[in-house]
C-alpha cells in the first residue's frame, strides 16, 4: 500500500499557525512522526493565500527535506507554488493534482509533464463530480491519455474516483469502489489512490466507517489512500485486507508490522 502521509495540511489550524510563525521545529516533527508511521509520500499543502503559497511552499519542502528524505507530494492547484516546491525538491515528487477542470489542465499538466513526477488525476472536470461511474471514466480515460501522450508511463498515475459523504449518499460507497473496479479493469498498472476519511465526513463513529471503508476498498482494487500515517487501527485494517487479498507474500508485512509493535496492542 502506498500511504500518502496527510497532516502537513495548512488548512489544518495548528499546521496553518507553524507556516504563518515559521515555526520550522513543529513541521520536522509532523514529517518525522508520519515517516515513523510508515508513509511512502508527505503530502505537503501550505493552504495559503495565493501570493503568499509559492514561499510558504518552498519553505515548507526545505523545512521537510532537512530531517527526512521520503518522497513528498506537491498538494496545490496553483501552478506558482507547484513550481516553487519543484524548483527547490530534491528527490522526484508527486504532485497533487490535476482534475479534468481547464485550468488544471492548463496550469498544473504542464508543470508534471516537464518534470515526469508522479501525478495524481482527480475523476472531476468543470461540471463536478459525475454520479456515475461511467461519467467519472470518461473523465479518468481524457486524463490518462493525456499524461501518456506527455510522456508518463501508467505507473507514475494515480487515479483517484473520489470518495464522497456516505452521510450525503447512501450508494457513495458502492460507487467508489465500483469505479476503482472500472478503473483496475481498463488501466492495470495505474495506482488507485483516495482520501479514505471522506467517507465517514458527518458521520459517528468516523473511524469504525473508514476502516471498513479502506478494507472494501483494497479488495475493489485501491493500492493508495492519503491518510494519517500514525492511526494503527486504520493500518491494521490495511494490511489485513492487503493480506487477505494476498498482496502480503508470506503474510511477512503483518507479522513485521506486529513484532514491531506498529499494529495490534500498544507496547507497553
Amino acid at each position: 500500500m502506498i500511504i500518502i502521509g496527510e497532516k502537513i495540511n495548512g488548512t489544518r489550524k495548528a499546521v496553518a499557525a507553524a507556516i504563518r510563525e515559521k515555526d520550522a521545529q513543529f513541521i520536522r516533527d509532523l514529517a518525522t512522526s508520519q515517516a515513523e508511521g510508515g508513509s511512502t509520500y508527505l503530502d505537503v499543502n501550505a493552504g495559503t493565500a495565493p501570493e503568499r503559497e509559492p514561499d510558504d511552499m518552498a519553505w515548507l519542502v526545505s523545512t521537510i527535506q532537512a530531517v527526512c528524505d521520503l518522497p513528498l507530494c506537491l498538494d496545490s492547484a496553483n501552478p506558482a507554488a507547484l513550481k516553487a516546491g519543484l524548483d527547490v525538491v530534491n528527490t522526484s515528487p508527486m504532485i497533487n493534482s490535476v482534475s479534468g477542470e481547464q485550468a488544471r489542465i492548463d496550469g498544473v499538466l504542464p508543470l508534471a509533464l516537464a518534470h515526469q513526477t508522479d501525478l495524481i488525476l482527480l475523476a472531476l472536470d468543470d461540471k463536478g463530480i459525475p454520479e456515475t461511474v461511467e461519467g467519472r471514466m470518461e473523465i479518468v480515460r481524457k486524463l490518462v491519455g493525456m499524461a501518456l501522450d506527455g510522456g508518463l508511463t501508467q505507473a507514475k498515475l494515480h487515479i483517484d474516483p473520489l470518495v464522497t459523504a456516505i452521510s450525503t449518499g447512501t450508494g457513495n460507497a458502492i460507487l467508489t469502489f465500483d469505479t476503482i473496479r472500472a478503473i483496475r479493469s481498463e488501466f492495470p498498472d495505474v495506482h488507485i489512490t483516495g482520501g479514505a476519511s471522506n467517507i465517514s465526513f458527518g458521520m459517528p463513529l468516523r473511524p469504525i466507517i473508514n476502516r471498513y471503508f479502506m478494507a472494501l476498498a483494497i479488495q475493489a482494487g485501491l493500492d493508495s489512500a492519503i491518510i494519517n500515517p500514525n492511526d494503527r487501527e486504520l493500518k491494521a485494517a490495511i494490511m489485513t485486507a492487503e493480506m487477505l487479498m494476498d498482496r502480503d507474500k508470506y503474510c511477512l508485512t503483518f507479522n513485521k508490522a506486529f513484532r514491531a509493535g506498529k499494529i495490534g496492542p500498544k507496547p507497553d
